[in-house]
């Protein structure tokens, strides 16, 4: 509760940051570069080589492919049935099965689940939610978007392979039979431990709140399935066939995290619903504080 609380207070202290004029609307984007280019390399450095291998690891890996099968199918069908307009359509199809599994999970399954717990939504993260973004992500967008260029192959395997998490990620593999040195390991730990107030604070920072009353009924159905219906799925898929373990629980906790951050600026980007965008992300999170702690309850 205590790590709880301390989250919500940085999430708050990036909101009345944002107040203050010296800091430039620029601000909560720097932040973000700053965690996708040190704090998570870092991290993913310090916390992948303590994985133990076993069959479990293949949950964090697979579930977010299966949650965005079930997401993409739940939204095609309703779309159908409630005739939503293609805009409408692409931006669920994008912001739904994309969660934001990196910026708020990784610091969500810190405060609730524990240090030790983080290695599991790293993989969840980068192996799952970020590969989703660069490979779907990007069909979608080509098919749903305007404004946006067509995905090659080349661009789509550029994007991955330059990604600095992904690529620690495959240096903690590499190098997980090898010792880090005690200078690099307290390096690392420094620079990790600036992931958890860097990110929330831009979250805080960044946080918008505006709700346009035309996409009231989309967001609902939308953020129902992002946070209550996927993860409970996920939930009750792994009771049934017998899965547990600490790694399953965190899988499920990323299952139901809010819309993702930068599936959202692609999607504002490529002129899909910019206002149910605004609206899934943002008031996404607020819920998430809500919801979280909730699932939470239901995993332990």
């Amino acid at each position: 509760m205590e790590n709880f609380i301390v989250t919500i207070s940085l999430l708050l202290i990036g909101m009345a940051l944002k107040r203050i004029p010296v800091f430039s609307t620029e601000t909560g984007n720097i932040l973000n570069l700053f965690v996708i280019y040190v704090s998570l390399p870092a991290l993913v450095l310090l916390k992948i080589p303590e994985l133990s291998f076993s069959r479990n690891l293949l949950v964090p890996a697979v579930m977010p492919w299966t949650m965005l099968l079930f997401s993409c199918a739940m939204i095609l069908i309703l779309s159908r049935l409630m005739k939503w307009e293609r805009t409408t359509t692409g931006c669920l199809l994008l912001l739904i099965p994309l969660g934001n599994t990196s910026f708020l999970g990784i610091p969500m399954v810190q405060a609730f689940f524990g240090d030790q717990a983080v290695p599991y939504a790293l993989l969840y993260d980068q192996l799952g939610s970020f590969l989703a973004l660069a490979t779907y992500g990007s069909l979608v967008l080509a098919l749903y978007g305007t404004g946006t260029t067509s995905p090659t192959l080349q661009s789509v395997v550029k994007k991955v392979i330059s990604f600095p998490p992904f690529i620690a990620l495959v240096l903690a593999f590499i190098l997980k039979a090898v010792p880090y040195p005690s200078v690099a390991v307290a390096v690392l730990k420094i620079l990790a431990a600036t992931l958890v107030p860097t990110v929330m604070i831009a979250v805080g920072f960044q946080l918008t709140l505006r709700l346009d009353r035309k996409v009231i009924s989309q967001l609902g159905i939308g953020l129902s399935i992002k946070l209550i219906a996927a993860p409970l799925t996920a939930l009750l898929v792994c009771k049934t066939i017998g899965l547990e373990g600490e790694a399953v629980q965190v899988s499920v906790f990323e299952a139901g995290m809010p819309p993702m951050v930068s599936a959202g600026a692609l999607a504002i980007l490529a002129n899909l619903s910019p206002a149910l965008t605004a609206a899934l992300v943002g008031i996404g999170i607020v819920l998430s504080f809500a919801t979280l702690p909730v699932l939470y309850q239901l995993l332990v």
